[in-house]
């Protein structure tokens, strides 16, 4: 199909002694987690990194397949899915999922939305696609100049306008049929990454409209969302945690006068204000935004706590609502955090951004983890070399951890995970260069960060 598949549990590893039994519906996606054509362009960068031409077409049949996602109107669906089927292998034996094929494929959006849990009919998500639009720009700027790239990402950035609300913001979902905008996040922080979006389009075409619609959503975000903390996006309420779902949403808890709140939001801010300074070179932008890559920092581990059996310095919690440890986010915070230090000449975020690059590894079960490698193992006794490379998407979810591997997890999700880690760090290399991400002597944004401080960076 031209891409892994969006994710696997250990009843899938060659050495599990039972049935195959498959977490959700095999797929691939093009999502604000999940992004093949993310992981995508890190295989491309290494792979013409190292010379290796059946790495670089794997890369390139993920780019065609991110082509190939059906438009409506300028939008476009955010996945390809397969019929899935229970099978029962003989006389009281549990029920399995497996997939019918790629044969009984379909089209459909991200089912952690509102609305309904079938991919199929799932409403067009403006985040998703702002994002996948925003990667085939990327990969057009610094990987190969594939037209066909930057035409549908501009056919996007057309009807995204046409839905821009008077007040700035971009609607949250849209009806698959009618292309109306439904009833969620409205006015939420997800514009921002709309923002990213189309300031990015605009430098490549300078075509003022787009400068003008990114400028003006990010007024509302500034107005309406950093000052009250309002970090609602659609994992804050439709992903693992909906405690509040029904009647938490916009609205602050009375306990401790809070927004539900997920950090995704902060960093999509401070990315796309660090964007519209770039862009604009006003300086509130980024004042505001070092102010909102600070709160996003709150949630970064900048300890190693003693309760858990495995490394966590520099890794990324998620809300203020969840339970995660080691979070796959922090592949994509990391170099954003690098950014602020470069500009702002703060050697902190330097330092911050690499440790959580390193964290982004850790979950990964290999013999370069040896803490990890063990609660894997654990957990799975029957992990071995074979699965060198499984990695769950973060630590202790369930809210409950011991040395004896509660909490590890049991799936993998390559682009929400090892897949996305590779990403950032071949994605990182190719930005700042090998001996910045060592740690060694280098002389960065008039910083100097030498070997003693090694173990700091590590």
């Amino acid at each position: 199909m031209g891409a892994p598949t969006f994710i696997v549990n250990t009843t899938q590893s060659p050495n599990y002694p039972g049935k195959t039994n498959e977490r959700e519906f095999r797929s691939i996606w093009n999502q604000a987690w999940f992004s093949s054509l993310r992981s995508a362009s890190g295989l491309y960068r290494f792979a013409k990194r190292t010379g290796d031409q059946e790495l670089l077409d794997k890369a390139n049949l993920t780019k065609e397949l991110a082509l190939s996602y059906p438009k409506k109107e300028g939008f476009f669906y955010g996945l390809i899915g397969t019929e899935m089927e229970e099978t029962i292998a003989g006389e009281g034996d549990k029920k399995s999922a497996r997939s019918k094929g790629w044969e009984h494929y379909y089209w459909g959006n991200s089912n952690r939305n509102p609305y309904t849990w079938d991919a199929r009919k799932s409403p067009f998500h403006l985040l998703d696609m702002s994002w996948t639009a925003l990667l085939m720009l990327r990969w057009y700027n610094e990987l190969e100049k594939d037209p066909r790239l930057l035409a549908y990402a501009e056919d996007y950035a057309k009807s995204l306008l046409e839905v821009q609300s008077a007040d700035g913001f971009f609607p949250g979902w849209l009806d698959v049929e009618t292309l109306k905008p439904l009833a969620h996040l409205n006015d939420s922080p997800e514009s921002a990454l709309s923002v990213t979006f189309l300031l990015t389009l605009y430098r490549m075409t300078q075509k003022e409209e787009y400068k003008v619609a990114a400028l003006r959503a990010m007024q509302a975000i500034m107005k309406e969302i950093i000052p009250n903390g309002r970090w609602e996006d659609f994992e804050t309420y439709w992903s693992c945690s909906r405690v509040g779902a029904e009647d938490w949403v916009g609205k602050k808890v009375l306990r401790n006068d809070m927004y539900k709140q997920n950090n995704f939001s902060m960093f999509w801010t401070a990315e796309a204000l660090l964007e519209c300074y770039q862009t604009t070179k006003a300086k509130p932008y980024l004042k505001i935004g070092q102010r909102t890559l600070d709160e996003l920092l709150m949630t970064q581990a900048a300890w190693q706590p003693h309760f858990i059996p495995i490394k966590a310095l520099g890794g990324f919690g998620v809300m203020n609502a969840d339970g995660e440890w080691n979070d796959a986010r922090q592949s994509l915070f990391a170099e954003l955090i690098i950014r602020y230090g470069k500009e702002l000449k703060q050697r902190e975020y330097l330092q911050r951004g690499l440790a959580a690059l390193r964290a982004s590894f850790i979950m990964m079960y290999c013999p370069e983890n040896p803490d990890t490698k063990a609660q894997w193992e654990e957990a799975w006794p029957f992990f071995g070399k074979e699965d060198y490379g499984f990695m769950m998407e973060n630590y202790g979810h369930g809210g409950e951890t011991n040395a004896k591997g509660l909490g590890i997890g049991e799936f993998t999700i390559y682009d929400w995970g090892n897949g996305a880690a590779a990403e950032a760090y071949n994605r990182i290399l190719d930005h700042y260069g090998a001996d910045f991400l060592q740690g060694g002597i280098v002389v960065f944004c008039e910083c100097i960060v030498d070997k003693k401080q090694k173990s700091l960076l590590k």
